[in-house]
C-alpha cells in the first residue's frame, strides 16, 4: 500500500497532537465521580445523569458546528469551539456546588468538545490526499482519542489529589486554548467550496446513502459501549478492590485511576490495528469480529469484581483494547465513502448518533445499577455493564449478516 507522504505526515502528527491537548478536561468528572459523589451526596442516577450531560450538549451542538465545516474554514469552528471548552472547565472550577450546577456547566463542555473532534478531523482531512492517506489520517486521529482520555484520568487526578479537585476542573481549561492556538497557527487557511444549497442542518442526503448507514449506526453501538463503559469504570475498579479488602485481601498496588488510564493507553494501538486490518480483510468483516469480542467481554466485566486486583486490570486492559479495535474502521468508512460535497454533514451526523448514545449510555448504567441494588452489590455491577455490551453483540450479528448477504 502507498506510503503517507512527508507533508501529510507532519498535517497528521500536528493535529494529533493539538488533539491530545484539547482533552486534557475531558475525562475529569469521570475520573473523579467517587469523590463528587461522596461530596455532594448523590445517587448513582444523578451521577450518571452529570456524565450524560456532556454527550447531551456535544450531541445538541455538532449537527451544526460539523456542517458549517461543508461551507466555512473548519480552523475557526475549531478556535471558537475551544474557547467554550475552556470557558466551561473554567466555570465548573468556580461555579458549580452541586448536580444542577454540574450538569449546566457539563452541557456547555460537551458543546465546546463537538467543535473540535470532528471538525478537527475535517481539517485534518481537507489537507490530505488520497482515500488511502486519509483512512490511516482517521485512524491516527481517532486513535489518540484514547491517549488524550489516558492523560486527562492522570493529569485529573493528580492534580485533584495534590490540589483538590476544583484546581483539577480549572487547570483543564490550558488544554482546549493551547489546541485552538496550535490548530489556527499551524494548519493554512481554506474556504470550502459550495456545492449545494441544501439547508446546513438537511441530513436526508446522508440518511439516504447505503454506503455510509452501517458504519454510522455501527459508531452509535460502539459509543454506547464505550462511553457508558468509560464514565463509570474508575468507580467500578474502586468498588472491586474495596470488595477485595473487605474479604481481607491486601490493597491493590495500582489505583483505580491508574489502572483506567493505562487501559486508555491501549486504545490507539487497538484502532489503528483495526483499521489496517480493515483495509486488507475488509471493513465490515473487521468491525463484525470486533464488536462481538467486545460485547461479550463488556457483559463479562461486570461481573468479574471478585477477581484479585492485577486480573481485573488485565481484563480491563482487554475490555478497552477490544472497545477500541473498530473505533478507526467505523470513522474512516465513513469519511473515505462519504460525498465530498456533503463530507461535513456525513460527519455530523455520524457524531450526532455516536455521542448521542454517549449522554445515554452513562445514564442507562447509573439506572441499572440503582434498580439492581446499588453501587455496593456486584450484582448490580454486573447488570449495569451487561446494558452496555448486548447492543455491540447485536449490531454484530446485523453487520455480519449484510456481509453474508453481500451488501456493501
Amino acid at each position: 500500500m502507498r506510503a503517507i507522504s512527508q507533508s501529510a505526515t507532519r498535517v497528521i502528527a500536528w493535529m494529533c497532537f493539538a488533539h491530545v491537548v484539547s482533552m486534557i478536561g475531558f475525562a475529569t468528572y469521570a475520573t473523579l465521580l467517587p469523590r463528587l459523589q461522596d461530596e455532594w451526596g448523590m445517587n448513582n442516577t444523578q451521577a450518571g445523569l452529570i456524565s450524560g450531560m456532556f454527550f447531551a450538549g456535544y450531541m445538541a451542538a455538532v449537527p451544526v458546528l460539523t456542517s458549517l465545516t461543508d461551507r466555512m474554514d473548519a480552523r475557526r469552528i475549531y478556535l471558537v469551539s475551544c474557547m467554550v471548552a475552556a470557558a466551561a472547565f473554567v466555570s465548573f472550577a468556580l461555579f458549580v456546588k452541586g448536580v444542577n450546577s454540574a450538569a449546566l456547566v457539563q452541557l456547555a463542555a460537551g458543546a465546546g468538545i463537538a467543535g473540535t473532534y470532528m471538525p478537527g478531523l475535517r481539517a485534518l482531512t481537507d489537507n490530505v490526499q488520497g482515500a488511502q492517506s486519509q483512512s490511516r489520517a482517521v485512524a491516527f486521529y481517532t486513535a489518540v482519542f484514547g491517549l488524550g482520555t489516558s492523560l486527562s484520568i492522570l493529569f485529573s487526578g493528580w492534580i485533584a489529589d495534590a490540589m483538590g479537585w476544583r484546581w483539577a476542573f480549572g487547570l483543564a481549561a490550558l488544554g482546549p486554548l493551547a489546541a485552538g492556538l496550535m490548530v489556527v497557527l499551524g494548519l493554512p487557511a481554506r474556504k470550502p467550496v459550495r456545492h449545494h444549497d441544501t439547508h446546513v442542518l438537511d441530513f436526508r442526503p446522508v440518511l439516504a446513502s447505503r454506503e455510509v448507514r452501517p458504519f454510522i449506526f455501527g459508531y452509535a453501538v460502539h459509543c454506547w459501549e464505550l462511553f457508558g463503559s468509560r464514565s463509570w469504570l474508575v468507580a467500578f475498579i474502586v468498588f472491586a478492590q474495596e470488595l477485595r479488602v473487605a474479604q481481607g485481601a491486601g490493597p491493590a498496588l495500582w489505583s483505580a485511576v491508574a489502572i483506567a488510564a493505562v487501559a486508555n493507553l491501549f486504545g490507539p494501538a487497538a484502532s489503528i490495528l483495526g483499521n489496517e486490518l480493515a483495509m486488507r480483510q475488509g471493513r465490515e468483516r473487521v468491525i463484525w469480529r470486533a464488536m462481538l469480542a467486545s460485547g461479550v467481554l463488556t457483559c463479562a466485566l461486570g461481573f468479574a469484581s471478585f477477581l484479585p486486583w492485577h486480573l481485573l486490570a488485565v481484563l480491563v486492559m482487554l475490555h478497552m483494547t477490544l472497545i477500541m479495535t473498530d473505533s478507526s474502521a467505523l470513522t474512516a468508512g465513513v469519511v473515505t465513502r462519504a460525498d465530498e460535497r456533503i463530507r461535513g454533514a456525513t460527519m455530523a451526523v455520524h457524531s450526532m448518533f455516536g455521542f448521542g448514545t454517549g449522554f445515554v449510555a452513562p445514564l442507562v448504567f447509573g439506572v441499572v445499577l440503582d434498580l439492581a441494588g446499588g453501587n455496593l452489590s456486584p450484582l448490580a455491577w454486573g447488570l449495569a455493564f451487561m446494558s452496555l455490551g448486548v447492543g455491540a453483540i447485536f449490531m454484530a450479528g446485523f453487520i455480519r449478516s449484510r456481509v453474508s448477504g453481500g451488501a456493501t
